[in-house]
Formats: C-alpha cells, structure tokens, sequence
C-alpha cells in the first residue's frame, strides 16, 4: 500500500495533540530514540520523501511532529488517513539531555502514556554501539505503561553480520526482549519488515 504523507501539526503541549476531528481517529505510530540514532533518516525511508528534519547536529527535534499517511494521491486521496506518524524528540545527548528531560513529564510522557489512539510505539536503538540506559528507560517505560512497542535497531548497514547478530542478543539481553528488528535507512534493508508491521496496524 502506497502512503501519501500530510504534514499535521508540532505540538509542545498536551493541549496541541491533533484532535480526531484532524486524525479521525486513526492508528498513531510513535518513533522514539537518542537522538542522533538515525530516527528521522528512519521515518524519511518508510514515507519515501523527506518530511522528518534531518540534522547532524543531534537534537534539532523539539515538538512531537505528526504526519498523517493517506491513501491515493492528489483528488484520489482519502480524507481519512490511514496511519498516523508521530516523531517525537531525541534524548540522552548530553548537551541538551536536561532540557529535553524536563520536557518529557509535560507533553511526551502523558503522550505515550494516555492517547488513546497510539497504537505502536518504535523504540529506535543504535546497533553500532553498546546498550544504552537511556533506552532501557523507555524500553521499561513501556513495559510498565503495558503499551505496545517494537525495538528497532539503526544502522545496520554499517555493521557485518556477524557483527549485527552480537550486537543484536546484546540488545535483546540487555533489555530482555525477544526481538530486535535491525534495519537500514541508507540501504533500506529491514525497512520492507517494518512498513509491513505498520501497514497490517492500519488495516
């Protein structure tokens, strides 16, 4: 299924989330990681167009952005979408770690805790290093809110695949989880995985 995105909306308040008269109601897939993971590269390969920022300077991302993935292209296009991408800002980089921290119990935490209509949440952790215990926290976070994730890890690309497959039961370890789905938004590999996992959300 082909996906034209729709930028919606930045919202740095519990009070900005679009409202299901904009969403109607649709599936929302929420992308998290440090920042500098790769994560709007990520969201950019799935969509197939560049509507996530990227920056090599790790967290440009301050707002949760949403874009809503519809059906069709141009007067074809459905007012419903069928999914909903939310981007929401990096952590754990330590010049900005604080600021974006103490963002988090005002609008991303209530986020991913109580709206209703996330659906998945896309915990994004980097395979070219060791864990991380900022990823542990949301990893656990999630866990404790008992909401639905999935661990994807970036950058696959620039590992081996004996390489990969150590880092990967790292990952898996560390986090005790029982899957890691390893992709690459420069080759694209796992990315055909993981659009297949959102769209069967959508359907």
């Amino acid at each position: 299924m082909r996906l034209t995105p729709v930028f919606l909306l930045s919202a740095t308040d519990v009070a900005h989330f679009p409202t299901e008269s904009k969403t109607f109601g649709a599936p929302e897939i929420a992308f998290l990681g440090r920042s500098n993971v790769g994560k709007s590269s990520l969201i950019n390969a799935l969509l197939g167009s560049a509507q996530a920022h990227t920056s090599s300077t790790p967290g440009r991302t301050r707002a949760i952005n949403f874009f809503a993935l519809h059906e069709g292209m141009g007067d074809k296009m459905k007012q419903r979408p069928s999914l909903i991408f939310a981007d929401l800002p990096g952590y754990g980089y330590a010049k900005i770690s604080k600021s974006i921290s103490a963002e988090w119990p005002k609008f991303i935490e209530p986020y991913l805790a109580a709206r209703e209509t996330l659906a998945l949440g896309i915990c994004l952790v980097d395979t070219n290093i060791p864990p991380q215990p900022s990823d542990k926290v949301l990893i656990d976070f999630f866990k404790q809110m008992q909401r639905p994730f999935l661990v994807v890890g970036t950058k696959a690309d620039r590992l081996s695949n004996s390489a990969l497959a150590k880092s990967l039961a790292a990952l898996k370890q560390e986090h005790a989880i029982d899957e890691v789905l390893a992709v690459s938004a420069k080759t694209g590999a796992g990315a055909k995985a993981l659009w297949g996992r959102l769209i069967a959300i959508a359907e």
